[in-house]
């Protein structure tokens, strides 16, 4: 991960930008640098991840133009060559140096010809005007707001913008910002017809995106680890890596000291793979110490991707202090494209479908700033091989019939797909489980019950009815959002709503976002 930041004008307040910026050193420790270009600020913190030399180092400076970005672009070998052969020079041997030669050579159509997660600023110095642009499922992280001055600043995190603008918003992924306003370059989410192909044509499809998915992601100059839960979803990405690595990948699990559900099935598939794997274990103490930290570096109050994250942050912790990794692949994204515990209960295929694109389009509120966040605050980097922009535009466009769960069996497609050597059949089959459950039910009943101490009945009905927007329904609730508004006060419009199961589903209208309240959680727990 890295960190960038602009501000986008001339009235900018350069002490007060240093002071913002400064917020963010973990997501690029190993270097950091400013610019001042009379026009505007640019600043950029560095995690060297490809082209670890100095060279690699941010801003990139083209003629009077500049450019700042967190990504990994993949296939830039190809581009890169096809640049030289145009007559471009480079002095490094980043990916992310391309940026300025393809915004000169196609402008904002450079943007959806990239396949990469990423985040950038860029200043065209020839017509003094800053863009900004953001991947189409914001895997990369950007949050922009306005000065006092009216100028836009944009940023990594909002950590950075919190005294700088009164109100902070996500950059919308797949978009990118030019003369005042946010143009749609991409919606992933969105496909021009179904795929009717038969089911063996479809999984076979899905294997084989997959795993380009996945060896794409191998591709660093710094050494990679991989998170496991023992999940389906993290264990296929294990799996795949295993196959396509010289020498036993690095994986790394975590649960808690007196009920974890996931190390027994982390290290069933570590055993089967070969990895050279470790295991963080947790206790109730260390759960209630963390999590005040972990809403601050998320900046959310939503009850999912605080309960997730916990864990998440913990074992990416101990990466950070006990190894010297760099990059970890994490097995996000699954779910939105095959189908949740929940959408068990979708009526139709029709809605099963706009329930994906719903979880689609807000993704970069959820799991996947779970994952930035966790990871890159212990000055890692996260890749997410289901995010694959192809992968993600193949699965969308599969016919909606076939990824009902029709088969007894949720998320059967992705599990058929694999069917063979790829991984014992007890995981390939085991049902889904949250992770904030797996690591250990104890976790989420821990914080359960520390805000059901830490506010009196009569404390909770009168301190919920000071937010809205939305309202927080039970103490654990109510007792993020007062977290979160200690360090975002007044941005709760950051994250759309809770992350909860679709109410007006039968069978779905529950209380809490927890799988564990649904009906057909079952063997989930086990």
């Amino acid at each position: 991960m890295c960190s960038i930041m602009g501000w986008c004008g001339s009235r900018f307040d350069e002490e007060l930008f240093m002071k913002g910026f400064a917020a963010t050193v973990t997501r690029g420790p190993d270097n950091s640098q400013t610019v001042n270009l009379g026009e505007g600020l640019l600043g950029f913190h560095r995690l060297a991840i490809m082209g670890l030399h100095p060279e690699g180092m941010q801003p990139f400076i083209m003629g009077s133009s500049y450019a700042v970005c967190n990504g990994e672009l993949y296939g830039f070998e190809k581009t890169k060559a096809e640049l030289v052969k145009k007559g471009y020079t480079f002095r490094s041997g980043s990916d992310c140096e391309i940026i300025l030669p393809l915004y000169k050579e196609y402008g904002t159509d450079m943007f959806a010809k990239l396949d990469a997660e990423f985040a950038c600023i860029i200043y065209d110095g020839e017509n003094k005007e800053f863009i900004a642009a953001r991947d189409p499922i914001g895997i990369r992280p950007l949050y922009y707001g306005y000065a006092s001055s009216g100028d836009i600043v944009f940023a990594s995190e909002p950590k950075n913008l919190v005294d700088i603008c009164d109100k902070i918003m996500p950059f919308p992924p797949g978009h990118y910002y030019k003369d005042g306003e946010f143009v749609c370059y991409e919606d992933i989410s969105a496909t021009d017809g179904y795929c009717y192909d038969d089911l063996e044509t479809v999984c076979r499809n899905i294997r084989e995106k997959l795993i380009k998915g996945v060896s794409k992601r191998l591709v660093s100059d710094a050494k990679v680890g991989f998170l496991l839960s023992g999940g389906l979803d993290s264990s296929l990405v294990c799996a795949i890596a295993a196959r396509c690595s010289e020498k036993p990948i690095r994986t790394f699990a975590i649960g808690m000291n007196t009920d974890a559900i996931d190390l027994k099935y982390a290290r069933e598939v570590a055993e089967y793979i070969g990895s050279d794997h470790t295991e963080v274990i947790i206790s109730e103490d260390d759960v209630l110490g963390a999590f005040e930290n972990v809403i601050k570096y998320l900046g959310t109050y939503d009850i999912t991707t605080i309960r997730a994250s916990i864990g998440m942050y913990l074992v990416c912790k101990a990466i950070h202090e006990q190894t010297d990794i760099r990059v970890l692949l994490t097995g996000e994204i699954s779910d939105e494209l095959f189908g949740y515990k929940y959408t068990d209960f979708a009526p139709s295929a029709e809605e099963f479908q706009k329930e994906s694109r719903k979880r689609i389009h807000e993704l970069h509120m959820y799991d996947v700033l779970r994952a930035d966040r966790c990871i890159s605050v212990n000055s890692l980097e996260a890749r997410v091989p289901f995010g694959d922009l192809d992968f993600v535009r193949y699965v969308m466009a599969i016919d909606p019939e076939k990824k009902m769960n029709i088969y007894n069996k949720g998320k059967y497609l992705l599990r058929h797909a694999f069917e063979g050597s790829w991984l014992p059949q007890d995981i390939l089959m085991r049902e889904k489980a949250a992770f904030s459950d797996a690591v250990g039910h104890s976790m989420v009943d821990d914080l359960k019950a520390y805000a059901e101490k830490y506010y009196t009945d009569e404390e909770f009905l009168q301190r919920k009815a000071l937010y809205s927007d939305p309202a927080p329904f039970t103490k654990e609730s109510l007792l993020y959002r007062e977290i979160f508004e200690k360090f975002y006060p007044g941005q709760s419009a950051m994250v759309t709503d809770y992350w909860m199961p679709n109410k007006e589903w039968e069978g779905c209208n529950v209380n809490d976002p927890s799988a564990r309240v649904l009906s057909n959680y079952g063997a989930s727990g086990i």
